[in-house]
């Protein structure tokens, strides 16, 4: 078969950044992040936490190629923020957001194990 190993698209390879920051020179508040070795997911998760920030003026991704496994989030803010915080804030909320519901499942989980 053609298709590269399973494990190839998870697992980044040593000396390869996660995440990789490039600013935009054209547009001011503009910039790209590429993230190694994730897919829609993460892509579409990330974005719609970005566009709850009031700063945001424009999130998307795009993944390059179907046998690259990466995605690029491009990101344009207001003045008042910067991409790189919008993009902090964003991973930091969705960490707290998981957390939440993380717990909420084990509680659950938990209460319905004593009933068996």
């Amino acid at each position: 078969m053609n298709a590269p190993d399973r494990y190839e698209r998870f697992v980044v390879p040593e000396g390869t950044k996660k995440v990789s920051y490039e600013r935009d020179t054209k547009i001011i508040n503009a910039a790209s992040f590429t993230i190694e070795r994730e897919d829609h997911t993460v892509g579409n998760i990330l974005r719609m936490q970005l566009h709850r920030d009031e700063n945001v003026l424009f999130a998307g991704y795009k993944l390059p190629h179907p046998l690259q496994y990466k995605i690029i989030v491009r990101i344009h803010t207001a003045s008042q923020s910067s991409p790189m915080q919008a993009y902090n804030q964003a991973i930091n909320d969705l960490d707290k957001e998981l957390d939440t519901l993380k717990s909420a499942f084990e509680a659950e989980l938990a209460m319905h194990s004593r009933d068996y």
